[in-house]
Order: C-alpha cells, then structure tokens, then sequence
C-alpha cells in the first residue's frame, strides 16, 4: 500500500462532508484523512496504485485545492 499526502484548503468538518463522497468513489482510495488541526491541512490518502493526478482533479471537483507534499 502506498500513501500520498497533499497540502489541502480542507478546513473544517463541513468542508471534510462535503470532499468525502468524492473521495469515496475513487476505487484506488483504501483510507483517507484530513488534519485540519495542521496549518497545511494535511490531508493523507492510503491505497493501490495511487495517481497524484487523479487525487487533485477529485479534490478540484469537490470545490477544494490539493498540491502534493
């Protein structure tokens, strides 16, 4: 399993509602997370085969930024 994290405008509880039924739809996706508590907004993802490009585009759909650490 290999694990990417990305510096993310997830900010609180709500936004994390609102990003999570896109992340969920992503087969590749086996756990994710979000440390709103870090001023980053780490958010980490853990999985098979994960694409950086494909992360961003479905954090960009759900109306958030994503860059990779």
């Amino acid at each position: 399993m290999e694990t990417l994290q990305f510096k993310t405008n997830i900010n609180c509880g709500g936004c994390i509602a609102k990003v999570t039924p896109f992340l969920n739809q992503v087969e590749e996706i086996e756990e994710w997370r979000v440390d709103t508590n870090n001023p980053d907004k780490i958010l980490t993802i853990s999985g098979e085969e994960l694409s950086c490009d494909l992360i961003v585009e479905t954090i960009e759909k759900a109306g958030f930024k994503a860059e990779q650490v």
